[in-house]
């Protein structure tokens, strides 16, 4: 069923062709970020569902990543590449000499003192690495800088370094392995290690490198890993993706479904009707007005296939007089009347409601103006007044 409803919604645009793979990426990366707490879900699509374009291969291979993936390669040549099971630590700060953040003057008297100050950043540096060392990580994820002497002592406990990653990718990185971003490397505890992850490695796609952190126990985070024959077509399908995974999570959130073909459009039309016909006077005009309004839909629906809109819409109207017709509509492809619950063309009620509450808000809102007043002047006046103006000095 919930295939069913994603189909109908890619059905006209670019990537329906590939729309079996569209749905199951779409679904797929949905229910990896869906989030349960306290009876209440969540499911952040632009936060934690992260599509990545990469230009060569085809469509086919496309798919969704129990993990995240980043545009980052390791800091050192010497560092592993390969990790199964990795220990990973998350870092939002610098693993370099903290500079003042006012401007500081310090005066050198002897030759030692310079050695000393030398000495001095040297130790700070080895004792951040020495509070990360001790809790036997093996991925340190920053999203500031690394300094060279900090790589080499993380390389020598044969640790893996990322620097500079993105607060959004870190933050992903955290929900999928189950790791707690830190900013001070001294305050590192156990719990704060992510252990989820069942798969650290690194590879060349093209001409850049990607960390790919993958096989994770319970993510609630995901990459949607898109390939395609270039830029544009890989745009085009990001957009229409972006559009299934929409629709998938509304109807997660709330799993209640209407009829789509403009069956459930001409019911509420047919329900209004009957109801104007009940009233007398003016009152009875805005329920006929909306009734008219919403068969838009199925009008336009037989347009689109060629059908006669006359005759089609007519028998629509009376199909829906009749008892448990509610479900009947325009099949959009033969423009034909179907019962759109046999045919599986399903909508969510969310987006119906919306459409309606926002057609109603905007013709009120243009029913309130009164009058528009233009701030714009008319060039022939502008120039009527410039011409007449030395006419009138001369005489």
């Amino acid at each position: 069923m919930m295939l069913n409803i994603i189909n109908s919604s890619i059905t006209t645009k670019a990537i329906s062709r590939w729309s079996s793979l569209a749905c199951n990426i779409a679904l797929d990366a949905v229910k990896t970020v869906q989030f349960e707490e306290n009876g209440r879900k969540e499911i952040d699509i632009k936060k934690y569902a992260r599509v990545e374009k990469i230009p060569g291969g085809i469509i086919e291979d496309s798919c969704v990543l129990r993990g995240v993936m980043i545009n980052k390669d390791v800091t050192h040549p010497r560092m592993r590449r390969y990790i199964k099971n990795p220990r990973i630590v998350l870092l939002d700060s610098s693993l370099e000499y903290k500079k003042g953040e006012s401007q500081t003057d310090i005066e050198i008297t002897r030759e030692e003192d310079f050695t000393r100050i030398l000495q001095m950043e040297e130790e700070y540096i080895q004792q951040l690495c020495e509070d990360i060392i001790q809790l036997k990580p093996d991925v340190v994820i920053t999203e500031k800088g690394i300094s060279d002497l900090a790589q080499h002592y993380l390389m020598r406990a044969n640790i893996t370094a990322i620097r500079r990653v993105r607060k959004t990718d870190n933050n992903r990185i955290a929900r999928a392995c189950g790791a707690r971003i830190v900013s001070r490397p001294e305050e590192l505890r156990e719990d704060d290690v992510g252990t989820g992850a069942g798969l650290l490695e690194i590879k060349k796609i093209g001409d850049e490198y990607f960390t790919f952190i993958t096989e994770c126990k319970d993510p609630k985070a995901c990459t949607i890993l898109l390939r395609g024959a270039s830029k544009e077509i890989l745009s085009e399908v990001e957009r229409n993706l972006q559009d299934a995974m929409q629709v998938c999570r509304n109807v997660l959130l709330d799993p209640q479904l209407v009829p789509g073909g403009g069956a459930s459009e001409m019911a509420v039309a047919h329900a209004l009707t009957e109801k104007s016909k009940a009233m007398t006077g003016v009152e009875q005009w805005p329920y006929r007005a909306v009734a008219q309004a919403l068969e838009v839909i199925p009008r336009t629906l037989i347009q689109n296939c060629g059908a006669s809109t006359i005759r089609l819409l007519t028998s629509l109207r009376a199909k829906h007089t009749q008892e448990n017709c509610e479900t009947w509509g325009v099949n959009g492809e033969t423009g034909t009347l179907v019962d759109m619950k046999e045919l599986g063309i399903w909508e969510p009620l969310a987006v119906k409601l919306q459409t309606y509450k926002t057609a109603v808000e905007t013709a009120v809102l243009l029913l309130r103006i009164d009058d528009i007043v233009s701030g714009h002047k008319k060039k022939g006046d502008d120039q009527n007044r410039q011409g007449g103006a030395p006419d009138a000095g001369q005489e």
